[in-house]
């Protein structure tokens, strides 16, 4: 695996896993929503199948429940915070947790937890594991340094091609070999149709006050700027000048506390003369029954995506997604001029630009029933052969392997 010697394939059955009865230590700020905390629960509830010992350190949320429901262990902890303080004394507390619960692996997924478990696992002489979920921006020298952690790990995990790329150009000392990719999975027993009952997607469409005869174009991310919802607004502005009367555009997503850039989107709904079209709903939990609730799904970025969970997530349901092309997202979508229009899964569209947005969202709003039916089975395939849990999953039980049988790397 990209130089880093590393075994681990699958596990016979009757054969024990290699990784049954050691104790890994994942941590991050906090479990809320998001790809970072999702994939904490779904390695730790991975790790319990195995019979590991799967400890999570972290301030707490929402997903605490779902954790410990999954066989993982939360691990009260001060996860959060930056202050340099704090995190020195961290360290030697963190240190303290790992030798009295014998921890033999340390997981960081996020950077100023990252360099407490660096200097925790350091002084314990145990292998320490970043993984990159975002595609971490600096241009100063300090700024680098703080984000250079996430490349000090014995194995680095990149969540796709284009993060793993920034990694060897922003840090390409201390990353060395030792980055693999390894792209977020996702669950295809969850996200696929069969599992989605009518009456969740009903319901759902009804909290969202759609009417039975209104289709659904949906952005669901939260409420930043660089998520594109400015974007996808001017975008259904010129959808109603091109004649669509029928649509929903649903922005689901919390704002996190930004309330000045709620307030800007209100108003540039209102400017547009989108009162009602437009809708903002909140956060929302269901997101396989809110995906088969749309007629299209969007990831409009403005700024690189480091993977683009949104967009595997609708396309393994079979929905048509239009997505920008920057970032990792294009990882994640066929289509021109990549492949062959008749092997698209979705639509790349420049970042940005709310005319070719349109452009192609109306194209996939306008598919006939039999290529839609085409576009979803080769979506999912896509999807099935290259970004599933199990894949995830296996992949990073490798990694673990590999560093208990060769033992951490000596570092500087």
């Amino acid at each position: 695996m990209n130089g880093l010697g590393l075994s681990g394939g699958p596990v016979r059955a009757g054969e024990p896993s290699p990784l049954a009865g050691v104790t890994v230590l994942q941590i991050i700020p906090a479990l809320e929503a998001g790809g970072a905390e999702r994939t904490t629960v779904d390695i730790a509830a991975a790790l319990a199948e195995v019979g590991a010992r799967p400890l999570v350190a972290t301030e707490g949320g929402r997903l605490v429940g779902e954790l410990q429901a999954k066989g993982g262990i939360w691990v009260p902890f001060p996860a959060n915070t930056k202050n340099p303080l704090a995190m020195a004394r961290n360290v030697g507390r963190l240190a303290r947790l790992c030798r009295r619960e014998g921890v033999q692996i340390l997981h960081a997924r996020s950077r100023a937890p990252a360099w407490v478990a660096l200097g925790a696992a350091r002084r314990l002489g145990i292998p320490f594991v970043t993984t990159y979920h975002g595609s971490y921006s600096g241009r100063t020298g300090v700024k680098l340094l703080y984000n250079s952690v996430m490349a000090r790990g014995d194995a680095v995990i990149a969540n796709s091609h284009y993060t793993a790329d920034l990694i060897h150009r922003m840090h390409p000392e201390q990353a060395g070999d030792r980055v693999v990719v390894i792209h977020r999975g996702t669950d295809l027993a969850t996200f696929t149709p069969v599992a989605v009952a009518p009456a969740r997607v009903e319901a759902l469409r009804r909290a969202w006050a759609v009417a039975p005869h209104e289709r659904v174009v949906l952005l669901a991310a939260r409420l930043t700027a660089w998520k594109g919802q400015r974007v996808l607004i001017e975008a259904a502005a010129l959808l109603r000048q091109q004649g669509f009367r029928d649509l929903a555009v649903v922005l689901a997503g919390d704002a996190q506390g930004r309330t000045a850039y709620e307030r800007e989107l209100d108003a540039l709904i209102e400017a547009r003369g989108l009162t009602g079209i437009v809708r903002r709903v909140g956060h929302c939990t269901d997101m396989a029954a809110a995906f088969r609730a749309a007629s299209v799904v969007t990831v409009p970025s403005v700024e690189p995506e480091a993977f683009g969970r949104s967009a595997v997530e609708a396309q393994a349901l079979g929905i048509p997604v239009v997505v920008s092309d920057l970032g990792a997202v294009p990882e994640t979508v066929l289509a021109p001029p990549d492949v062959d229009p008749a092997q698209r899964t979705g639509w790349r569209v420049p970042a940005g630009d709310a005319a070719a947005l349109s452009d192609a969202l109306g194209e996939a709003l306008t598919l006939g029933a039999s290529a839609r039916d085409g576009l979803a089975r080769r979506a999912q395939s896509h999807v099935a052969a290259h970004f599933s849990l199990d894949r995830m999953i296996a992949g990073t039980l490798a990694v673990y392997t590999g560093l208990l049988e060769r033992g951490a790397q000596s570092r500087p």
